[in-house]
C-alpha cells in the first residue's frame, strides 16, 4: 500500500472548493483512496466524509492507496493538497 504525509496549504483548509476539486481527483483516479487526519481514517471519495474531518491550513493528513498506479496518484493527490486554492 502505497502512502503519502502531506501538510495542506490552502489558507482556508479543505472547505467546500478546494475539498471539491480533491474528491473529485480520487473518484477519476479510479482505485481506493483513504485519508487519515488524527485517528479518523476514511473513504476519499466522500465529499461529505472530507469536509467532516475539519481540515484546517497547516494540518497533516496521510493518503493511503492501493492498486495500479497507486503511487502516481498519491502523488498527484498530494500536489493538490499542498497547493494554496484560496492564493
Amino acid at each position: 500500500m502505497a502512502e503519502r504525509t502531506v501538510t495542506i496549504a490552502s489558507a482556508h483548509g479543505l472547505h467546500a472548493r478546494p475539498a471539491s476539486l480533491f474528491v473529485q481527483a480520487v473518484n477519476a483516479a479510479g482505485i481506493p483512496v483513504e485519508l487519515t487526519k488524527g485517528e479518523k481514517t476514511l473513504n476519499a471519495a466522500s465529499i461529505l466524509g472530507v469536509i467532516s474531518l475539519g481540515i484546517e491550513h497547516g494540518d497533516q493528513v496521510t493518503l493511503r492507496a492501493e492498486g495500479d498506479g497507486a503511487d502516481a496518484v498519491l502523488d498527484q493527490l498530494a500536489a493538490l493538497l499542498t497547493t494554496d486554492h484560496d492564493a
